[in-house]
């Protein structure tokens, strides 16, 4: 349960880390949320709890008052279904995602193919969200990228000198979380994904990190299974109908 709870503390900071700089994280006594408006992303309503129906009443409610748009992740770590009671209250199952570790020492072989550049300009913050949006799908507004601290590295990926991919990584208490591994539509299936793993996996080796963690789509399950990870928990992520 501990690396359970590493790996969705470590997901939840990052959104929280996120937001904070535009004053736009938000805790209630029952569920956190970050809002930034004219993004996609963080963007999300989590508890921190195991939902009831009250509970799940109350971020509808406060849902209302701010944004439809939020998505609300639920992590299937409590034995039940509880899940039940948010499809019940007018959420729909948006896309699922499952919780994954990796517990590692020894480092992988990177090639030469692929490099990764920190984003450190505002220059490199538009062209890690045009990216991220091919990838994903959904917008995060560069700058958000300008404001975040030290321990959240944001990286394009180029595979010679075409841009063709992004990475996070963000380390909290020495956990390395890798985070929104993506390659746009016309570079797919070439093996690029597993390079830019690899040296994401090697960073968090060489700084010590006792966990790596990621949420994976069920797209990508195969590939984090082949680079050693293990399976924890499902993330249902649900939108209001």
């Amino acid at each position: 349960m501990n690396n359970i709870k590493a790996n969705i503390e470590n997901l939840t900071s990052l959104w929280q880390t996120a937001s904070e700089p535009f004053n736009s994280y938000f805790k209630e006594p029952y569920f956190n949320y970050s809002f930034i408006k004219h993004s996609d992303w963080p963007n999300r309503l989590w508890f921190d709890q195991e939902v009831t129906n009250e509970t799940v009443l109350l971020a509808k409610e406060k849902m209302a008052s701010i944004s439809k748009n939020l998505i609300i992740p639920y992590w299937d770590i409590y034995n039940d279904d509880s899940f039940k009671i948010i499809e019940k209250n007018g959420f729909s199952l948006k896309f699922e995602q499952i919780g994954m570790f990796l517990k590692r020492n020894q480092l992988y072989e990177e090639l030469n193919n692929i490099h990764l550049k920190k984003v450190t300009t505002e220059k490199d913050a538009k062209l890690w969200s045009i990216l991220f949006s091919k990838s994903f799908g959904y917008h995060l507004h560069p700058s958000i990228l300008n404001s975040l601290p030290k321990n959240a590295d944001f990286y394009i990926a180029y595979h010679l000198h075409e841009a063709i991919g992004t990475g996070i990584l963000y380390t909290t208490n020495r956990i390395s979380g890798i985070h929104a591994v993506g390659i746009i539509p016309e570079h797919r299936r070439k093996g690029y994904a597993e390079q830019i793993m690899k040296i994401l996996i090697n960073q968090s080796i060489n700084m010590n990190s006792e966990l790596i963690t990621l949420q994976s789509s069920n797209m990508g399950k195969g590939l984090y299974l082949k680079l050693g990870f293990e399976e924890q928990f499902i993330m249902k992520n649900y939108a209001l109908d």
